[in-house]
């Protein structure tokens, strides 16, 4: 039996690998004081540690459960909201204060009180360190700041998404991998930015969930462009039908006809344009 377990914990919801207690058997849910690289922090259990967990952690941080979770624990847990609202606003005088270029998103207090994390956006390199100095002197503590993008900044504050389930950013999703127009326009999704945009304002992430099926049933298929040979004659390619396996095509005559994978008879090679698989941003 496996005495090290997969912990999620902060608000980022790091992921780490924590060796049990002595003779107890952790369960899925359960929440458990640990020690990560920050400091003292509530984690909750996910799963024991496998060969399998392994291949989807990148790099993760080794420690050990402390104890479980009490009710003081919890209570102060509960406590820290109070001490993040007063960082925030604090830091929000100093930056106004100091005039930087950034744009202040969340406060994070670690459980030990070790330190304080601050998550904000900026377009440019911002000279944080007499805004470090201030936010220690003012809160007595050790003073992170982190900046992130616009796809964490909505991990952090966002709620549901349009199909009314909880962002996923905010629930399962450990890494957000770049999402491309492609991805939309192979599965016919609208192209109207306000329907396949997230709360971040990018690409939904669910648009890349489905898009290794439907690249891979498209290579089966003749690029459009090509010209195919089928028992009803010669013509050009227009459109696919990925999931369906069928093409539409556009015969010498000028019919078009909805044309099945097996009747085709023939194809003249044409080259599949070039994949931006990164640009995730959403063309206007």
């Amino acid at each position: 039996m496996s005495t090290t377990y997969v912990v999620r914990y902060g608000q980022m919801r790091f992921l780490g690998e924590y060796s049990g207690l002595a003779g107890q058997q952790h369960i899925r849910g359960q929440r458990v004081v640990v020690r990560s690289d920050r400091g003292m922090e509530i984690g909750e259990v996910l799963c024991p540690a496998t060969d399998r967990t392994a291949l989807f952690l990148e790099n993760p941080f080794k420690g050990e459960i402390l104890r479980l979770a009490s009710a003081d624990d919890l209570k102060a847990e509960e406590s820290l909201a109070t001490l993040q609202k007063t960082g925030f606003t604090t830091c929000q005088e100093f930056i106004a204060k100091r005039r930087l270029q950034m744009d202040l998103v969340d406060v994070e207090a670690i459980l030990g009180r070790e330190r304080m994390v601050f998550y904000y956006l900026s377009e440019k390199r911002v000279d944080f360190r007499e805004l470090v100095k201030d936010l220690a002197r003012a809160l007595q503590t050790r003073i992170e700041m982190r900046q992130i993008g616009v796809r964490d900044e909505a991990k952090l504050l966002a709620d549901y998404g349009d199909c009314g389930k909880p962002v996923c950013c905010n629930t399962h999703l450990s890494r957000m991998p770049p999402v491309s127009m492609r991805m939309a326009k192979i599965q016919k999704t609208t192209l109207d930015p306000s329907k396949i945009s997230g709360r971040c304002g990018r690409l939904k992430c669910c648009l890349r969930y489905e898009f290794d099926t439907y690249q891979a049933l498209e290579q089966d298929l003749p690029a459009v462009g090509s010209r195919v040979v089928t028992h009803q004659g010669q013509g050009r390619v227009l459109a696919l039908e990925v999931l369906a396996q069928k093409v539409v095509v556009e015969f010498e005559d000028r019919r078009r006809i909805l044309v099945g994978h097996d009747d085709i008879l023939g194809v003249e090679k044409k080259a599949r344009p070039l994949k931006d698989e990164d640009d995730d941003r959403i063309d206007q």
